[in-house]
């Protein structure tokens, strides 16, 4: 009987275990973690959505199988910086079509005084999400390039829109690039006019209670109508081209060479202190929300994170692709938080450190443990 007891008591567990794991990001939400509870128990203010992938290989091809939350394209929220992640893969797409030049060729942007590389400027968006570098890219790319060709490759919905933290953010005309190698101009490419703004069409697209323009507190809600648009499903899809490329057809692919991808995805996981940024500011999860957002101690150097964060008007946004070289770990989260109690946008204050940041550093943690209890 005794027997009989022990035997029962370990199979309930073994079926509480199996239970538990049926969707484990829905267990990872359910955690007791006073980090994801105070998120979870008042989930009507943050605007969560959150996509996290399994990886699986199997005679050598690779397989998906996503878990969801809350993943919503038609409700809209604030991409932040997220929009780099695409602008950059295009603007070295767009170097080798063009042919003309490399990586290295120096070039600068009509009314800039800075001469900088692509490779530079896309070392900047991922080591310290640099808003500069990002909309010297854009003017190489123009919106209607961006847009087009996302939408050729079937990476859709999204909608690139504007530059950002600069004066002529929504300035339709494109400004011309120099560059030169040795004192010899190589190519200067023309100023293009791209169409003009459409307004989205989407859930949520107008927030808030009030916002702050020229110092001045304006008492209606904030409109996002004209404002960049990259959802979830389509950052993450994102990710999964750039880090399998061979999962999609051709069509759908990044025309890109080994050396470029190779590039990019060093990039994507470099650490500030690996870009020459050594100050305290740029710890080594700077830009990294996942699993050590919320610390500054040093990242262990067997776990790399190929991201791009976003973070602006309250919302942190984070695509992903986290691989643990040590422990043969890898998987996909992206996700989104909104943290702005006081329903005011431009004033400075939200709950990035109190809340979002810890709240998306958690979920990165208890989906590695849970990857780690596959093994």
């Amino acid at each position: 009987m005794r027997y009989f007891l022990v035997c029962l008591t370990i199979l309930l567990i073994s079926c509480q275990k199996e239970q538990a794991i049926v969707d484990p990001l829905e267990h990872v939400l359910k955690s007791d973690s006073p980090l994801i509870k105070i998120v979870m128990d008042s989930i009507h203010n943050h605007e969560v959505q959150i996509r996290y992938t399994e990886i699986s290989r199997e005679n050598g091809s690779v397989s998906f199988k996503d878990h969801d939350f809350n993943i919503d394209d038609s409700t809209y929220f604030y991409p932040a910086s997220s929009v780099k992640f695409p602008v950059a893969i295009l603007a070295l797409e767009k170097m080798r079509q063009d042919g003309s030049y490399t990586l290295n060729t120096p070039f600068f942007v009509e009314g800039d005084t800075a001469i900088t590389t692509l490779g530079a400027e896309i070392k900047k968006i991922f080591a310290i999400s640099d808003n500069d570098a990002y909309n010297r890219l854009f003017e190489y790319l123009g919106k209607d390039y961006i847009n087009n060709s996302l939408n050729d490759k079937g990476i859709a919905p999204s909608r690139i829109s504007h530059r950002l933290s600069t004066n002529n953010a929504y300035e339709l005309r494109t400004k011309s690039l120099v560059f030169y190698e040795n004192d010899s101009t190589l190519n200067h490419t023309e100023g293009i006019d791209n169409n003009a703004i459409e307004e989205l069409q989407l859930n949520n697209i107008v927030k808030g209670i009030g916002y702050y323009a020229n110092d001045e507190l304006i008492g209606e809600p904030f409109d996002f109508s004209l404002k960049n648009y990259l959802p979830i499903s389509t950052l993450h899809d994102l990710m999964k081209r750039m880090v399998f490329p061979e999962v999609f057809p051709k069509d759908q692919q990044f025309n890109l060479s080994s050396e470029d991808r190779d590039f990019l995805l060093t990039s994507m996981s470099s650490l500030p202190k690996d870009n020459g940024y050594v100050s305290d500011e740029y710890y080594d999860s700077y830009v990294k929300f996942f699993m050590y957002g919320d610390s500054k101690e040093p990242m262990p150097e067997h776990i790399k994170i190929y991201n791009k964060v976003g973070y602006a008007y309250g919302y942190l946004t984070d695509c992903a692709y986290i691989k643990d070289v040590k422990n043969n770990i890898d998987f996909m989260v992206t996700a989104t938080i909104h943290v702005n109690a006081d329903g005011i946008f431009n004033d400075d204050v939200y709950e990035y450190e109190e809340i979002g940041i810890p709240f998306l550093a958690e979920i990165g943690r208890q989906i590695y443990n849970y990857e780690l209890t596959k093994k």
